[in-house]
């Protein structure tokens, strides 16, 4: 069964959050100094590379990564291509169609032809709160994009997030897309038990569906 990696490589190239913690590696032992084996520690954000976001990411009161429902990361899921508009860019709620939406249990937007997990693009396209209820009430169970948050860097509400979150969705943030035809997979993007984290770096695979047989 065919598998697309959809997640992005992470180095100390990776661009960040204005602010956050970019990543950084400290080898602590070393072959070649003399060592058993190699040994490296890593210092990063939680939210460097493409991620998934607990609750409490955004709410107090929200469970942590360790807590989270596993399902909603494993599963069939549908990719497709939207587009933003205005500025800076929200995915329309109208351009989340009734076809596109009919039989898909999670949905995976790209946003953009190209993709480069180096670049801080201060305008990237997000979902923000209309096209996240738009999901809601298609009862979509995670949702992913291929831009670093659900709600724009100026946000101070999170209302993306918090309308996603009442709906019972989960996220995925910094997905890369662009190898991968518009279509049906299985999703398979499972995050770190990471107790007391507002996030998790996930590995996101796409595998072909099975044909059905008769």
């Amino acid at each position: 069964m065919r598998l697309w990696d959809i997640s992005e490589p992470v180095d100390e190239s990776s661009a960040v959050f204005p602010g956050d913690t970019p990543f950084s590696r400290e080898w602590v032992a070393r072959i070649e100094q003399g060592s058993a084996c190699n040994v490296s520690a890593m210092r990063m954000s939680v939210h460097v590379g493409t991620h998934t976001d607990s609750p409490l990411h955004f709410d107090c009161a929200g469970q942590d990564m360790a807590a989270v429902d596993l399902r909603q990361y494993i599963g069939r899921c549908r990719v497709v291509d939207v587009r933003g508009e205005g500025s800076p860019k929200l995915v329309p709620a109208a351009a989340l169609t009734d076809a596109m939406l009919h039989g898909a249990e999670r949905l995976l937007l790209r946003t953009a032809a190209k993709h480069d997990r180096r670049v801080w693009d201060p305008e990237f396209c997000a979902i923000g709160p209309a096209a996240a209820a738009r999901l809601v009430a298609a009862g979509i169970v995670l949702v992913g994009i291929d831009t670093p948050s659900v709600d724009h860097a100026t946000s101070k509400d999170l209302q993306g997030h918090h309308v996603l979150y009442r709906g019972g969705i989960a996220l995925l943030e910094n997905l890369d897309l662009t190898a991968v035809p518009a279509g049906d997979y299985e999703l398979i993007a499972l995050p770190l038990r990471l107790v007391g984290s507002d996030s998790s770096p996930v590995r996101a695979v796409l595998r072909e569906l099975r044909a059905a047989t008769t």
